[in-house]
């Protein structure tokens, strides 16, 4: 008996109807849409009610203060009239108040008239003072003016010529005025002196002189100096002659000058440099030591 394989039975086609399956999901969100819309409306509606109620109550409040408004106004009406009346029984009394006040405002004219004319009165006083306040700066300045050229003049008078040691000395002063512009112009020290004959020595600023001996006809005179412990002899010098020497640490030469002679007396004065920065050179061949140097 030969067996014979058998076909499987093939599975039966089972054939779907009905919708498609969009149309579902369709549904679904229409009905979404749906809900949507009803829940936006009554919110919407929900805010518009909270609207008009606080609307209302807006409404509520101000009607209250118009009618307290009203109120007021009423009540000031009556203080009004009350006070209306109060004046017309009080007329009398107005216009005294009225005459008060324009007694008042005439005595305050009369005092800003008052006032008006002292101010006018002190600023003429004032304008007045300022006036010769002016003619005092102008004469001051007159007399500034003419002192600076009287220490110009002055100062044209004054000379410079070679002293004693061939250095080129300073203005020199012939008189006491001229002593005066020198010691003005400040350019150097200056010290006057009257020197008298004899041994003795006269303090001379920083220094020591002694007058030894005069010669009024041919207008000389002699002199010892005693500077730096060092007594030097000027002999026979002329009247208005520089008479130089040099003292330790000065940068230029002392000076010396008699502008005045007369019997056992010489006028004149010292001038010294304003500093003394470096060492004086030895004393010139000219410059002869005393040959007693006197005590002092």
């Amino acid at each position: 008996m030969s067996l014979t394989p058998s076909t499987p039975n093939p599975e039966p086609v089972v054939e779907r109807s009905g919708s498609p399956r969009w149309v579902g999901v369709l549904f679904v969100i229409i009905l979404g849409l749906v809900g949507w819309l009803f829940y936006a409306t009554y919110a919407n509606d929900q805010a518009l009610h909270q609207a008009q109620d606080s609307s209302n109550k807006k409404v509520q409040a101000l009607a209250g203060e118009l009618d307290k408004t009203n109120a007021r106004l009423a009540d000031e009406k009556g203080q009004l009239e009350v006070t209306e009346q109060k004046l017309g029984l009080t007329e009398d009394e107005l216009a005294r108040a009225r005459a008060l006040a324009q007694n008042v405002r005439k005595q305050q004219e009369a005092s800003d008239q008052t006032f008006r004319k002292a101010l006018g009165e002190a600023q003429a006083n004032n304008q007045n003072q300022f006036g010769q306040v002016n003619t005092k700066i102008t004469k001051t300045q007159s007399d500034l003016s003419a002192t600076q050229a009287d220490l110009k003049n002055e100062e044209g008078k004054l000379q410079s010529t070679i002293g004693d040691l061939g250095v080129q000395s300073g203005l020199i002063a012939k008189n006491h005025d001229e002593v005066e512009a020198l010691k003005e112009l400040g350019e150097r020290n200056i010290y006057e002196f009257t020197l008298h004959k004899g041994k003795h020595m006269e303090r001379v600023g920083p220094i020591e002189l002694g007058l030894r001996k005069v010669n009024t006809k041919h207008y000389t005179y002699t002199m010892n100096v005693l500077a730096d412990d060092k007594n030097i002899q000027k002999k026979d010098r002329d009247l208005d002659e520089p008479v130089q020497f040099y003292v330790q640490g000065a940068r230029a030469p002392y000076e010396i000058v008699v502008y005045k002679l007369a019997k056992n007396e010489a006028q004149g004065y010292l001038s010294t440099p304003k500093t003394a920065n470096q060492s004086a050179p030895t004393a010139a061949p000219g410059d002869a030591p005393a040959a007693n140097p006197p005590g002092h």
